[in-house]
């Protein structure tokens, strides 16, 4: 089990100083190059509102990263002692010649972001999450992070949990490692985000604690091994339907804090929310809002108000943004932390489907 810690975002603490549209004019985010990117460009994080950091080791002695567990992509990377880029000198970085169980490779790391990149070279060592120790992990070690967006991030790096099929440099993700490894109990991990403290989260490796079951599991098939992407068969409020009305892809994502909609579903949904073009509502409106219903394998997963509006500084807006990724299977919805905070989320391995279970 490794306690998460809730901070604010990077989005949350730029606006708070008064500097996120400036920032985000010199930064265009496109959400969409983590699921779909062009060529030479890997999966990466929406670091813009990521809010929950867990603790790992690497190395023997350990040295210690605040990592972002991340269900949308797959590679293990920190900071090393080789990066002069300032987002690495305010970071913790990994020294190799600290420790003594570390391998080098001559193998090249390069993960492109929707805002800058990463560069990198690939070693292995010891890798501690929770008591579990990994032997022999791959993972990345950054030389370059250009640009200032890592600068601001309050996390060194990344633990992916999606499956190995989109692992950057054919690395093994941490979570196949502890499988094949036999290190946990079962073939799968489970989420806890707390709504509003800022303790208590978690991820738990290789079991499902029956404290946060007690409304029954609801098991749902996975469509593709790659993410955590199931097929969803409709979004509704008010019991009429409003989007993804003939089906749609769905990703569960904790790597992404707000739900991540198709652009036309998007309009449709602040207009019929009340909402304006960026998503802004006034907060008394705010408190008449219906649950958002997603319709899954037949039943039905409410997403209520309080849970997709974020309030901030005494002013409200919708924990909704627009992302258009053109697929074969039709739209494609990523259902952050918005919609994780309402439930215990099971990522099954062993039968590769998703678990839900709603918190009280």
């Amino acid at each position: 089990r490794v306690p998460l810690r809730r901070m604010k975002s990077l989005r949350q603490r730029l606006q708070e100083q008064g500097l996120l549209e400036s920032y985000l004019e010199q930064h265009p985010y496109n959400l969409a190059t983590k699921y779909f990117p062009s060529i030479a460009m890997e999966p990466l994080e929406n670091y813009m509102d990521d809010e929950y950091f867990g603790t790992i080791s690497i190395g023997t002695p350990p040295q210690e990263f605040s990592v972002v567990f991340d269900t949308g992509s797959s590679n293990l990377w920190v900071p090393s002692v080789f990066c002069s880029s300032p987002a690495c000198r305010n970071h913790n970085r990994f020294n190799p010649m600290e420790s003594s169980t570390f391998l080098s490779t001559n193998d090249t790391l390069f993960i492109a972001y929707g805002t800058g990149s990463m560069t990198g070279i690939l070693g292995y060592d010891t890798v501690n999450v929770a008591g579990i120790n990994v032997r022999n992990q791959m993972f990345g070690l950054a030389e370059t992070e250009p640009g200032d967006f890592f600068y601001y991030t309050p996390f060194d790096g990344i633990l992916g949990l999606a499956f190995p099929s989109i692992a950057s440099s054919g690395a093994t993700p941490v979570f196949d490692n502890m499988m094949m490894e036999n290190l946990v109990d079962r073939r799968l991990f489970s989420v806890y985000l707390s709504r509003d403290s800022q303790v208590g989260s978690f991820i738990l490796f290789g079991a499902i604690d029956p404290y946060y079951t007690t409304q029954g599991i609801s098991w749902i098939p996975l469509s593709f091994e790659t993410y955590w992407q199931i097929t969803m068969d409709s979004v509704s409020f008010n019991g009429a339907p409003v989007a993804c009305s003939s089906g749609c892809q769905a990703i569960v994502d904790t790597g992404t804090t707000l739900l991540a909609v198709p652009i036309r579903a998007l309009q449709t949904l602040l207009s019929r929310l009340g909402a304006g073009s960026s998503g802004e509502i006034s907060c008394e409106a705010a408190r008449n809002l219906p649950d958002l219903i997603f319709h899954i394998q037949g039943k039905e997963f409410p997403v209520p108000p309080r849970a997709y509006v974020l309030r901030s500084n005494g002013y409200c807006t919708l924990g909704l943004q627009g992302m258009d990724v053109p697929t074969e299977e039709g739209e494609l919805w990523i259902l952050g932390d918005v919609f994780i905070r309402e439930y215990y989320v099971i990522f099954d391995r062993a039968n590769n489907r998703v678990g839900l279970s709603r918190l009280p």
